[in-house]
């Protein structure tokens, strides 16, 4: 995103300034669907993990995590904000944050101009700094997280330690079963302080180290390694060869291995890696099943489009279940954008003429099926050029599907037409390629249609 480059490169000295107001907080209102709206007070945690707001009944889980967000964007431009249309709220003081699975909104509305610009800058960086980190980093950073959160929500009394006790109660929330004697002697080995007892973070991280050693990863190195408690560069390369079935492995190639996964300076200057390195190296993406050839388009998409599997959403414009959720026009720019080419559209009969989308014969919300075309022109071919199938559920009347074709023709226009892409034998389908920016119509007419 546009967005996102440009905070990259946003000065120290304006990102600091941006990261203070936020951990200092900043009252807003939270807008909400059939409601005037909550004043809270949203901030940035220390770790500049998560955004939190209080007064809140839900606690610990009043938050939303950096690593969650989708986009922000400016401006009234989400759903909740078009049902406060008639509130005459500044442009310049809203903002939405998209998070989430589901791609659930947070709208909010500052005071001021500068508080929203503050807080759009802020996110934006944060998120534009998760993007740029590689896998591992990505890993090793969420893993940080979790433990310092798990740590402090432990904490029960917040004295800044854990006793057995806590230690107990967490594992059994973890749902760890571990005997009570082994629980007891890792608690022992990790208490290394004056202030026996009880652990510091910094022991509990040891802790989770010991309780969290995977037996078959620690017995794959003793085999190979001769009993030692380390691999060396030549242990390491029989390993990959006979074990992960790597070939050309080099003495360059492993030595970039212990660089990168072990995390002593001691052994990496002997060259050597440890069970936590080791570890390390085989849960990350180097080791992963997955072929990253496979990231891009490697099949042949000349083949007749029946020939595919085709990633497609159901009821798509829904952000929950099929009877009580809410409906909105972002889950269509979600979906298309993580790589779904075949999206649902429910038309039924609306108000003053103008056709809907919803879940007929429920309780979940409505909404324009214009706005919903005009979501689907915006976002269609943003991170994939090929076609795109509408598969549209007619329940309307003739004269509101006359209003359906009308917007499908002023909207999409050219992506329409598919002359060029149709051969000459009526039989065949035409490829996924020569379809690239297309939109497709699957349907077929209203039971009371002609």
């Amino acid at each position: 995103m546009a967005e996102l480059e440009v905070c990259r490169n946003l000065s120290l000295e304006k990102v600091e300034r941006c990261m203070g107001v936020m951990q200092s907080g900043t009252q807003m209102v939270k807008l909400k669907a059939g409601s005037k709206g909550l004043v809270r007070l949203f901030y940035l945690d220390d770790h500049r993990s998560c955004i939190r707001w209080r007064p809140s009944r839900k606690s610990e889980k009043a938050k939303i995590t950096i690593d969650s967000l989708y986009k922000v964007t400016e401006g009234g431009q989400s759903d909740i904000f078009h049902r406060h249309a008639d509130s005459s709220l500044d442009p310049t003081c809203c903002f939405t944050v998209y998070h989430g699975n589901h791609m659930e909104s947070l709208d909010l509305v500052t005071t001021n101009a500068e508080e929203a610009r503050t807080w759009i800058t802020g996110l934006r960086y944060l998120m534009a700094g998760i993007s740029d980190e590689d896998s591992l980093a990505k890993r090793q950073r969420t893993h940080d997280q979790w433990l310092k959160q798990t740590f402090e929500e432990a904490d029960k009394n917040g004295d800044g330690f854990l006793n057995i006790e806590e230690i107990y109660q967490l594992l059994h929330k973890l749902n760890v079963n571990l005997p009570r004697r082994k629980v007891k002697q890792m608690f022992q080995e990790a208490d290394t302080d004056d202030q026996q007892g009880t652990l510091t973070y910094e022991e509990f991280s040891v802790f989770y180290k010991m309780m969290s050693l995977r037996r078959d990863l620690f017995l794959l190195m003793m085999a190979y390694s001769d009993r030692k408690d380390h691999l060396t560069t030549e242990e390491l390369a029989n390993l990959l060869r006979n074990e992960q079935k790597m070939a050309n492995v080099t003495p360059e190639y492993v030595a970039e291995i212990i660089d990168k996964f072990e995390r002593s300076d001691e052994n990496k200057q002997r060259g050597v890696i440890g069970i936590e390195g080791f570890t390390s190296f085989m849960r990350s993406p180097t080791c992963d099943i997955f072929n990253p050839l496979h990231h891009e388009v490697n099949q042949d998409m000349d083949q007749p489009l029946c020939n595919y599997f085709i990633a497609s959403s159901h009821n798509t414009y829904l952000t929950g279940d099929q009877l009580l959720s809410h409906s909105k026009t972002d889950m269509y720019a979600w979906v298309l954008q993580s790589g779904c080419r075949c999206v649902e559209v429910d038309c039924w009969d609306g108000p003053d003429g103008e056709p809907m989308v919803q879940h007929g014969y429920t309780l979940t919300s409505k909404i324009p099926f214009k706005s919903v075309i005009a979501t689907i022109n915006k976002y269609a071919f943003i991170n994939n050029q090929y076609p795109v199938i509408l598969s549209i559920e007619n329940h309307c009347s003739i004269q509101q599907q006359k209003k359906i074709a009308q917007y499908l023709r002023e909207i999409f226009g050219d992506k329409l037409d598919v002359r060029d892409a149709l051969s000459r034998d009526s039989k065949t389908l035409p490829s996924p390629q020569s379809l690239q920016g297309k939109i497709l119509i699957k349907g077929r007419p209203a039971v009371n249609g002609p």
